[in-house]
């Protein structure tokens, strides 16, 4: 099984898993709704820190979120964000908590880069 990953914010995924198996995620990236972009961005695991990198610099108290495709419920789909880069997966509707399958502290190490938990 292929999995997707999605970088929240700790507080963010708490709001959305404190309503219990029928509640949903709904955020896109750091700072921007799905209502506002349309689409919740994923990554696969080789894409993770990347993004982290580049988009989560200097934050704490991150988790990443493991989903299983299979249970999401909506579409998913592969783009890319700009011409000529590796496509993402996107997940065009309300991510159900229980597609989540595990909840991984995300930190970053002694140089300030992230690194991927087990």
């Amino acid at each position: 099984m292929t999995v997707l990953f999605h970088i929240a914010l700790r507080r963010d995924w708490e709001a959305a898993a404190g309503a219990g198996p029928g509640g949903r995620y709904e955020v896109s990236t750091r700072g921007v709704t799905l209502a506002e972009q349309g689409f919740i961005h994923c990554s696969l695991r080789h894409q993770v820190l990347d993004v982290a990198d580049a988009r989560y610099a200097g934050l704490d108290d991150l988790v990443l979120l493991v989903i299983d495709p299979a249970l999401i419920g909506v579409p998913v789909r592969y783009e890319p964000p700009a011409p000529g880069v590796e496509e993402f997966p996107h997940v065009y509707g309300p991510l159900p908590v229980s597609a989540v399958v595990d909840v991984l502290p995300f930190t970053r190490g002694p140089d300030g880069r992230f690194t991927l938990p087990g």
